[in-house]
Parts: structure tokens; C-alpha cells; sequence
């Protein structure tokens, strides 16, 4: 890899690392102050919502600066948002100003791979940035459940720090630390040397730039299978992750700290389905693994029958495991046609519009049923058939697309063939 790939790694790490954690501790923040359970379970989709609102110029923002100092700006707007936190603004509000810098964030993370690697090292790049990501998915909820727990809270508190009186607070302060150590990372990023794209003047013209380009996304062949399956997997995924503690909660008897580690339990295994994948998978083979989506679905389903953490747990690395091999392959094959298509900042922005719109319609369906009292087992069995359908729709999809168009899908992925040997 080359140099900077690490520094980039280790950015990418750090900030991960406290963005999970502050999810567990905005949970237990909001149960301290005996918040609904909808509000709970809205984090998810608010944490999403400038994800989507913001998605027509986040891609062209990334792609005018250098993506390391956008990668500080974005984690400066997170610190923000832990300090309104702290300073009594609603937690849900806050919350989402941290989505905010995520937002921005992300084409930064995913286009720097692009302007820095060729196309024959993305998979293996993919691997690495989605198992350094999930294994800070792993550790921050670990992490943030540490931290919220009375031994942790309890060292903490004794600091007496000012605006800081509960082990959520407690919590937030030190991962301002974290974030602060991530835009450390940031500034030590090198120039790619890659080609800037200034902003317009008025911001307003990027909104049909954008429609064309999520259009051109859409139409393209490979585009559509790999984009369908990565906005489908991290819908529900970014929503399974406030729906496990639910199901800890209400089948372990699990409090926040105890439930958080089932949760990494499902990261440890897509961490170790991201690095198969990325060992084993070549860019081209990714429109064939949809199928291992409706098998992640199924299993989904089979969660509600559960109630052994023994069990629990190895079954839950098995979930986590299929969709970390689906959606590394499918991940690196939409960047590379996004890539050849429109840019890395923008198609990353595309992806993104996407993936959030799903986890903020499928969170707002969720928090809505939460709120008419819609139990966490059936919400869990609404999201793995959910799942199994829409993969084996997307299956039928390509399936389709090879038979009806088989021309244009052989091109484009020898293409991604060539690309790999020769990139």
C-alpha cells in the first residue's frame, strides 16, 4: 500500500471508534433522562438524516479540498455536536449534528482510496478500511458501554468536572478526546496530487449535477446490482445495531453495557467476512454474491428463537460474517464504476444519499411501530424477511441483466477485470 494508506486507517479508526461509542452513550444519555423508547431508536435515522439532506454537496465539498482537511472539518462538526451534548441541548438534536460531520466525512474516507490506489488494490483496500471500521464498531461499542458502566462512570465522576454529573456525560466528555485524536490523524494525510474540483458559487446548481449523477449510477448495469445491495445491507444494518440492544433487552434481560457486547459480537463477525472477502474475491465476482444476502436475511429471522447468549453469540457471528463478505466485493465494485463514471467524491455521495435514505425511512418505520408498541421480535422478523425478498429480487435483477443486456454487462466487467490485473 502506499504511503498515507495507514495514516488514513488510523483517521479512520479513531473517529469510527467514537462515533460508536457515543451511540451507546446518547442511548444511555437519553434512558437517564427517562426519554420514550422512540426517541431511543430515533438516533439511527437522525443520525442519517444530513446524510441525506446534504447528499447533493458533500460529494462536490469532498472533491474541492483535499480530502484530509475535509476529513478535519468533518470531525471538528462532530466535537460540536458532543459539546451541545454536554451543554444541554436535546440529546436527538446534538445527535444529529454529529451525523452532520459524518456526512461530510464519508466521501472523504471512501474518495481518498480511489485518488491514492489503483483499481486492482480496492478490494484489498475495501477489506482493510471496512475491518479496521468494524473492528472500531467492535471496540466502541465496547468501548461506550464501558464507559456508561459504574465502574468506568464512577472514576470519572470523581473528576468533578464541570456541566458533567452522569455516567452518559461522563461518557461524552472523554470521546471528545477520541474525536480530538482522530483530527490529529487527519492533518498528517498527504496530498493524493489528485486533480480539484472547486465548488460553484451557487450551491444550488450541484442539486441537478447530483440527480444526473445518482441517474447515471442507476442506469449503469453493474452500478445498479452493487448500489441496490450496499443501500439495502447498511439500511438494515444501521438499524440492527439499536435492534440488538432492544432484543438483548427484552430476550437477555440485558442492560446497555451487557448488550453492547452482543452487538460487537455481530461487528467481530463482519470484520472476519471483510477480510475473507477481501483475500478471496475479485472485483468482477461481486454481482454474484447476492444470495448470501437472503441467507443473512433468513438467519435474521431465526434471531427471534434465541433467548442462550451461548447460542447467541457464534449465531451472531455467522450474521455478521455473510453480510461483511457480501458487502466488501459489492462496495469496491461500486466505487470503481462510480469512479470511472462521475468522480470519487461524487459517487461516494451518491452511495451514501442512497444507503442513508434507507436507514432513515427504515428508522423512522421502526421508531414509528416502537411508538404503537410493535415488540422487538417482530420488528426483527420484519427486517430479515425484508431483507431475504429484496436480495432475491436483486439476484433476479442481474439475472436479467446478463440475459436481456449480456453485451453491456460482459464490458463492463472486463473492464473491472482489466482494472484489477492492470490497475
Amino acid at each position: 500500500m502506499k504511503r498515507g494508506f495507514y495514516t488514513i486507517m488510523s483517521a479512520q479508526f479513531f473517529s469510527s471508534l467514537a462515533d460508536n461509542a457515543l451511540f451507546v452513550a446518547a442511548v444511555e444519555l437519553l434512558r437517564s433522562q427517562r426519554a420514550p423508547e422512540w426517541q431511543q431508536a430515533a438516533l439511527v435515522p437522525l443520525f442519517a438524516l444530513f446524510y441525506v439532506v446534504l447528499a447533493p454537496f458533500v460529494g462536490a465539498f469532498a472533491d474541492s479540498l483535499p480530502k484530509g482537511r475535509v476529513m478535519l472539518i468533518s470531525n471538528s462538526i462532530k466535537i460540536i455536536g458532543c459539546l451541545m451534548m454536554l451543554f444541554g441541548t436535546h440529546p436527538l438534536l446534538a445527535y444529529a449534528i454529529v451525523g452532520l460531520g459524518a456526512a461530510a466525512y464519508s466521501p472523504a474516507k471512501y474518495g481518498i482510496l480511489t485518488e491514492l490506489l489503483p483499481a486492482s488494490q480496492l478490494v484489498k483496500a475495501n477489506g482493510w478500511i471496512e475491518g479496521l471500521t468494524i473492528s472500531s464498531i467492535i471496540l466502541g461499542v465496547l468501548l461506550g458501554g464501558q464507559l456508561v458502566g459504574p465502574s468506568i462512570s464512577g472514576m470519572l465522576l470523581t473528576l468533578d468536572l464541570p456541566s458533567i454529573d452522569t455516567a452518559a456525560e461522563s461518557a461524552i466528555s472523554t470521546l471528545i478526546l477520541v474525536y480530538l485524536l482522530a483530527a490529529w490523524f487527519n492533518t498528517r494525510i498527504p496530498l493524493t496530487g489528485a486533480e480539484l474540483r472547486p465548488m460553484p458559487r451557487n450551491w444550488l446548481t450541484l442539486l441537478p449535477d447530483f440527480w444526473n449523477c445518482n441517474t447515471r449510477l442507476w442506469k449503469d448495469k453493474l452500478g445498479q446490482i452493487s448500489l441496490s445491495t450496499t443501500t439495502l445491507f447498511w439500511g438494515v444494518s444501521g438499524n440492527l445495531r439499536y435492534i440488538v440492544l432492544a432484543w438483548a433487552a427484552a430476550a437477555l434481560g440485558y442492560s446497555v453495557t451487557q448488550a453492547s457486547t452482543l452487538v460487537g459480537v455481530v461487528a467481530i463477525g463482519t470484520a472476519a467476512g471483510a477480510i475473507i472477502a477481501s483475500l478471496r474475491t475479485r472485483l468482477e465476482d461481486a454481482p454474484r454474491l447476492p444470495p448470501l444476502g437472503v441467507a443473512m436475511g433468513l438467519l435474521v429471522i431465526l434471531l427471534n428463537f434465541i433467548d442462550n447468549v451461548w447460542v447467541a453469540a457464534p449465531f451472531l457471528v455467522l450474521l455478521g460474517g455473510l453480510g461483511g463478505y457480501l458487502v466488501v466485493p459489492m462496495n469496491a465494485l461500486l466505487q470503481h464504476r462510480g469512479h470511472n463514471l462521475m468522480g470519487a467524491g461524487r459517487s461516494i455521495a451518491v452511495q451514501n444519499f442512497n444507503e442513508q435514505t434507507c436507514i432513515l425511512g427504515l428508522g423512522f418505520l421502526y421508531s414509528f411501530s416502537t411508538g404503537m408498541g410493535v415488540s422487538a421480535f417482530k420488528a426483527i422478523a420484519c427486517f430479515g424477511l425484508l431483507v431475504a425478498c429484496v436480495m432475491a429480487l436483486i439476484q433476479y435483477w442481474h439475472r436479467r441483466n446478463v440475459r436481456v443486456h449480456a453485451q453491456e454487462v460482459q464490458r463492463l466487467l472486463d473492464i473491472a477485470r482489466n482494472d484489477n490485473l492492470h490497475g
